[in-house]
């Protein structure tokens, strides 16, 4: 059943959740960044085949995940004014999803690479909070 034409919308807006709710945090994307790396710990601790399956399982989606949140910051919170403060910003997000990524800790098990994400999101974090100073 359709609805009728007046009840349609007649505009349609996205947002990271179903409310623009202007509430962004890097803390998301490091929480879960947290996550992938002490799974990577675990797996490495651990030679039970069935505990490593699931351990990489969950290690890839929380590695999705960390993506998720940096891409919401990346797209919905920095605006051009930040780029332009911050010219090193674009680069940062790229090299930070790369590393959550399959050619980083979504693809890898080694707790340094996991590392290496928790420190570019660190360095997102600290402009973003010089932003939000501002």
């Amino acid at each position: 059943m359709r609805l009728p034409r007046f009840l349609v919308p007649r505009t349609v807006v996205r947002a990271h959740c179903d409310l623009p709710c202007g509430v962004y945090d890097p803390a998301q994307a490091r929480i879960e960044a947290e996550s992938v790396k002490a799974i990577s710990e675990k797996y490495q601790a651990n030679q039970d085949p069935e505990f490593r399956t699931r351990a990489l399982v969950i290690k890839e989606q929380r590695a999705e995940l960390v993506k998720h949140h940096l891409w919401v910051l990346w797209t919905d919170y920095f605006k051009p004014n930040h780029f332009q403060k911050y010219p090193q910003l674009h680069q940062l997000f790229n090299e930070a999803t790369k590393l959550a990524g399959a050619s980083g800790a979504k693809g890898s098990a080694d707790p340094a690479v996991a590392q290496q994400l928790l420190e570019k999101i660190d360095e997102i974090a600290k402009i973003f909070w010089e932003t939000k100073q501002a």
